[in-house]
């Protein structure tokens, strides 16, 4: 390791008092912040960098500043590591100065560091601790440029720099030239867009014991801070949808819980988007994902559907008058649990749980819901049924091209190796050509649109059961292009 970059990673501050116009200004407790729904696997991951460059959000925080009068440098720290700069504001509500100028110095290790204390008084320290050079630091890149009493030195092999600023600034950090009309303490207030930052919803449902489908289902929030820096008594606000991040440079969109307990966060609407605001302020610490509850607790009737389908709502742009197409053959039936939303769902991933023989609750299966309206239905496939098998099988098949009609059959055989009778809901897509009839069936439908076919089989335990059905599809002329 070269003594320069030596001199970069020992970087140490002594805590002694400094005080002066351009201190550095630390971030105030109780900002406001809205953070914007993300999915990045990243940020909610267990392992990994600690600092994640995903997520979106929008802080708003007072700086509360001591000012010299005419124009001097400030020095405002602790900022996110991924805040995007060109969408920074600062401004004095109280009109006590005005921005000429600023800079944002990046969190980049400790070259970064360094940058904040220009235009403070520092030691200079060699490899064994003498002082090398003591002054007000000018300058912090390729070398260090230090204004003395005797003169000014440049210091390019060093070990250590040492400051008297008992409040050293972390992370990114804003350098301002400011114009004050008078000495004194000021406002100001600063709001800027930030990645490191995102939220989910993440979903549990218990299912409750009996034949009929009810659950116990919780809501909750999973806010992932991976910003690098830690954020306290924030009030905060959620927001749910997809607002379009027009550049590819702008951020991409420990347990704790709120501290007023049974109070449910408030939602209302934002333009096109949903927001939820917290009742309380919270805490989030850097490199933690905290759950918040959404909703209260609440039982709800869902529908469980063992499910075994074929082919897709896909329309050919002509009739498909090849054998082969769509033999079907799979065996999987898939278990599913659909919901009605009592109210808006923000997209998510709901867990489900039941009790085994002992009472211990399980995980029987996850899926993702998408944003979801009151009142709209949604459906997550659970896992594949382990005692039930399927086996789709062509009986019969003719195309008449002078009549312009194909008739095909399918026997669906159905198997039940559980100690319980079992429904299977067979869903079958005709999709050879948007015009059919279903000639017959062994069962009659349960469900029938221009696209899809679904029958309810009752399969025995240890047992079998068959659905046979038949389908005439039929076009005209101008339907098959002439070659």
């Amino acid at each position: 390791m070269t003594t320069t970059h030596r001199s970069t990673l020992s970087l140490a501050i002594a805590a002694t008092v400094l005080l002066g116009a351009t201190a550095p200004v630390r971030a105030a407790d109780g900002a406001s912040l809205t953070v914007y729904r993300s999915d990045s696997p990243a940020l909610y991951a267990s392992q990994g960098s600690s600092r994640v460059d995903d997520g979106y959000a929008v802080v708003h925080e007072q700086r509360a500043l001591t000012l010299r009068a005419g124009i001097h440098d400030v020095v405002l720290g602790n900022l996110p590591d991924f805040l995007d700069p060109e969408a920074l504001a600062l401004d004095f509500p109280h009109g006590d100065a005005s921005v000429v100028s600023q800079r944002l110095l990046l969190a980049l290790g400790g070259a970064a560091a360094l940058g904040t204390l220009v235009g403070h008084s520092v030691d200079v320290l060699g490899s064994s601790g003498e002082p090398l050079a003591s002054g007000t630091l000018l300058r912090a890149a390729d070398g260090l440029l230090i204004r003395g009493v005797t003169g000014t030195t440049l210091v390019r092999d060093y070990a250590a720099v040492r400051s008297s600023d008992s409040d050293f600034p972390l992370g990114s950090s804003l350098s301002l030239r400011v114009d004050a009309a008078r000495a004194g303490k000021a406002e100001a207030s600063l709001s800027y867009p930030t990645g490191g930052l995102g939220w989910r919803a993440a979903y549990v449902a218990t299912l409750q014991p009996g034949s009929s489908c009810r659950m116990q289902f919780e809501s909750r929030a999973s806010i992932a801070n991976r910003s690098g820096r830690d954020w306290h008594d924030v009030q905060l606000t959620l927001i749910a949808g997809q607002p379009n991040m027009a550049r590819a440079s702008a951020p991409q969109p420990m347990m704790a819980m709120a501290r007023k307990a049974g109070a449910m966060p408030q939602q209302d609407s934002l333009d096109d988007y949903r927001s939820y605001t917290l009742p309380a302020a919270i805490d989030l610490p850097d490199g933690s994902v905290s759950q918040l509850p959404l909703y209260a607790t609440r039982a709800l009737d869902c529908v469980r559907t063992s499910l075994y389908e074929n082919g897709n709502s896909y329309q050919m742009e002509q009739p498909m008058l090849n054998p082969n197409f769509n033999p079907g053959g799979g065996n999987r039936i898939v278990s599913t649990l659909q919901l009605k939303a009592f109210d808006s769902l923000p997209a998510g991933y709901l867990r489900v749980l039941t009790a085994d023989r002992r009472g211990v609750q399980q995980f029987i299966g996850e899926g993702r819901i998408d944003d979801t309206p009151k009142g709209s239905n949604a459906t997550i496939t659970l896992g594949t049924a382990f005692d039930l098998r399927a086996r789709r099988t062509r009986t019969s098949f003719h195309v008449d091209k002078l009549g312009r009609t194909l008739d095909e059959a399918f026997r669906i055989g159905l198997s039940n190796a559980g100690d319980s009778p079992r429904t299977v809901t067979v869903r079958e897509h005709p999709d050879r050509w948007r015009q059919w009839a279903l000639v017959s069936s062994s069962s009659k439908p349960s469900s029938k649109t221009h696209d899809t076919l679904e029958f309810r089989i009752e399969v025995p335990a240890h047992g079998k059961a068959d659905l046979d059905y038949a389908l005439r599809y039929s076009w005209t002329a101008d339907d098959i292009p002439q070659p």
